[in-house]
């Protein structure tokens, strides 16, 4: 079976890079402010950008991704002005988008070889390891002669990643790139971009706090254009640990404890609804206190967000 070594999946280069982006700005000529003086240095490994939708996530990596112009800031890779050199970064680019095109009359092991040739590998034997290493790494290799038409949403996704690392790309970005996978391939896809991530910046954007909880060691959270918080998802738990209290109430309750106390989550369990509270102290003797995580982190940042807006 094919494998990835020796392809020119990985960077050859350990050389240390870091993404400085700094007051990025833009605004849709609909009068959307997507993106809010965004400030981020993205060092090298896997980096977790969490926000709901509509929150600036994909606007964000559109403009990483030199497909649209921001209206104000900079972004550096190394020597490399991500706002200008849009053909050089496009070199050392992998993207994969939230949504993306195929052609539906072209087989994945065709598509792969042809888009491993537009990116400059031209040796054959080596741009066939490379995509047989791909097909292999994704789960397709034993559809890889199908016509990509006939794939089902999980396998379109899956092939969009395989794309995605073609080359010797120091900078990926994909954009909810779970979506539509099952859980062993969710597996299988956090464990690839581990193995990525270790010599590249990858840049991980989601709604799934369970994504960047399991594969990010730096993280942002990202709201209505702005980033609300950034760091280590445990030092930012820590930042909550002993603040978080849970309840088990009727659903007509809950409009009288939002007006009250500062309700982050809620979720259904047994026909009742369970709230999380972010409080320094007990609100009383009713409340148990949950242990913190990150996703208490996301949900007291967005509200606080929310509320301040």
């Amino acid at each position: 079976m094919p494998n990835l070594t020796g392809t020119c999946l990985t960077k050859k280069s350990n050389q240390f890079m870091e993404l400085q982006i700094k007051n990025l700005s833009k605004t849709y000529s609909n009068g959307v402010q997507a993106l809010k003086n965004v400030t981020l240095d993205i060092p090298q490994g896997m980096f977790g950008l969490l926000g709901p939708n509509g929150a600036g996530k994909s606007s964000l990596m559109r403009t990483l991704a030199t497909l649209q112009q921001a209206d104000e800031g900079s972004v550096q890779l190394g020597d490399l002005d991500l706002l200008k050199d849009k053909d050089e970064v496009r070199q050392i680019l992998g993207y994969l988008p939230q949504e993306f095109g195929i052609y539906p009359k072209v087989s994945a092991l065709n598509m792969l070889d042809h888009i491993a040739s537009l990116k400059g590998i031209s040796n054959k034997s080596e741009r066939k390891e490379l995509v047989e290493a791909l097909l292999n790494k994704t789960n397709l290799w034993q559809v890889r002669n199908k016509n990509l038409g006939t794939y089902s949403g999980g396998m379109k996704q899956r092939f969009g990643i395989a794309q995605a690392l073609i080359g010797e790309p120091q900078l990926i970005i994909v954009d909810e790139p779970t979506a539509g996978l099952d859980p062993a391939e969710r597996v299988r896809f956090h464990n690839l971009l581990s193995e990525i991530g270790e010599n590249t910046i990858i840049i991980l954007s989601t709604h799934i706090v369970e994504d960047i909880s399991n594969l990010c060691k730096n993280m942002a959270i990202i709201c209505q254009g702005e980033v609300v918080a950034k760091g280590n998802p445990t030092d930012l738990t820590e930042e909550v640990k002993g603040k978080i209290w849970k309840k088990a109430i009727d659903k007509i309750e809950l409009d009288n404890y939002k007006n009250e106390l500062t309700v982050i989550s809620t979720h259904l369990k047994a026909g009742k609804t369970i709230i999380h509270v972010l409080n320094d102290g007990q609100p009383d003797d009713t409340f148990e206190a949950s242990p913190a995580n990150l996703e208490d982190v996301y949900f007291s940042k967005i509200m606080a967000d929310a509320i301040s807006a």
